[in-house]
């Protein structure tokens, strides 16, 4: 009879201590995905309302399609989002493959900040406006990128040319994986500043226009959170629009 009472405290105690767990992360999820004052939430923490699959794509060339052809295009981009990306204890997770998260909306100047944790061997990044990007990938040897960049870590601007500003971070301020990373990235005009951290990654470096290195920027395009090489999970998504080339809020 000992023996049964003990099995049946410890499965209590078992039950006990899973909901619990459960408390706790819907909790922590509740906390999360609240925007600050003056912010926007991207992301509602429960769906991928207000996002749309999209990849390294010319913003122009699909601006330029008819209205048909884009619907079509919208869908197809649905269809393959809802194969690769999810919404668990409100985070987006996406499995390493398939389209980017692109904003519906598009933004001009504007303050982003974003939490991301990635696994090892990840390689994604953050599109501006629709262009490529603020790099975010595996800063260690073992991910098998340092000859390209990623011991210097993440949050440069990896698409600009070589030897131009900002395609290197100033420092590197990756956290170990399974911990969370914070950006606050500010774009005004063609001029981007990225924190990574609460540390100084590009200090008011032009982005340059991957489709047209001759070319301006657009004014206006979506923000994409670009996945692939593994699991990336993306939560408290904020945008503020800057509408007097405001300098960033400090909070």
């Amino acid at each position: 009879m000992a023996r049964v009472s003990n099995t049946i405290i410890t499965m209590k105690t078992l039950t006990s201590f899973l909901a619990l767990l459960l408390v706790a992360g819907a909790l922590s999820a509740a906390e999360n995905n609240q925007p600050p004052k003056g912010f926007t939430a991207l992301f509602n923490g429960k769906d991928l309302a207000g996002w749309w699959g999209l990849g390294t794509e010319d913003p122009k060339k699909w601006r330029a399609l008819s209205p048909e052809d884009f619907a079509k295009k919208k869908a197809a981009g649905d269809v393959d989002l809802k194969k690769h990306w999810s919404v668990k204890n409100g985070e987006l997770v996406n499995d390493g493959s398939g389209l980017y998260l692109s904003t519906e909306k598009d933004y001009g100047d504007f303050e982003l900040r974003v939490d991301y944790n990635m696994l090892p061997k990840g390689d994604s990044g953050i599109y501006l406006r629709g262009l490529p990007q603020v790099q975010i990938w595996d800063f260690t040897k073992e991910g098998g990128k340092w000859n390209i960049g990623a011991d210097k870590g993440s949050g440069g601007l990896w698409n600009n040319s070589a030897g131009a500003a900002g395609k290197d971070p100033i420092v590197l301020a990756d956290k170990p994986f399974g911990e969370w990373n914070q950006f606050r990235i500010t774009m005004i005009g063609e001029k981007v500043t990225i924190y990574l951290n609460d540390k100084l990654v590009v200090d008011g470096a032009r982005l340059e226009n991957y489709f047209d290195r001759k070319g301006p920027l657009p004014k206006v395009g979506p923000i994409q959170l670009q996945t692939h090489g593994s699991e990336i999970r993306w939560r408290n998504v904020y945008v503020r629009e800057i509408k007097d080339a405001a300098k960033p809020t400090s909070n």
